[in-house]
């Protein structure tokens, strides 16, 4: 279900380690995010999406596009 955020990391070059260090989490955590172990939190979600500048339609695979979505600026 999560194949794409290990997918980044290792694109990424990055450990789970490092990104468990980003997301202030233990690397056992993250591991079971990406083996679907353990649900994502929507703050967790968010701050991958961030971290690998994606959207995070495209890390649950509603959508093929990594492109992020542009913010609509306010008036």
């Amino acid at each position: 279900m999560y194949r794409r955020i290990r997918e980044l990391r290792e694109d990424n070059d990055m450990t789970q380690v490092q990104v468990a260090e980003y997301l202030h989490c233990s690397q056992q955590v993250y591991s079971n995010y990406e083996l679907g172990q353990r649900d994502i939190p929507t703050q967790i979600l968010l701050a991958l999406a961030k971290l690998h500048k994606t959207s995070t339609d495209y890390l649950l695979e509603l959508t093929d596009n990594p492109t992020p979505y542009e913010r609509k600026r306010q008036r």
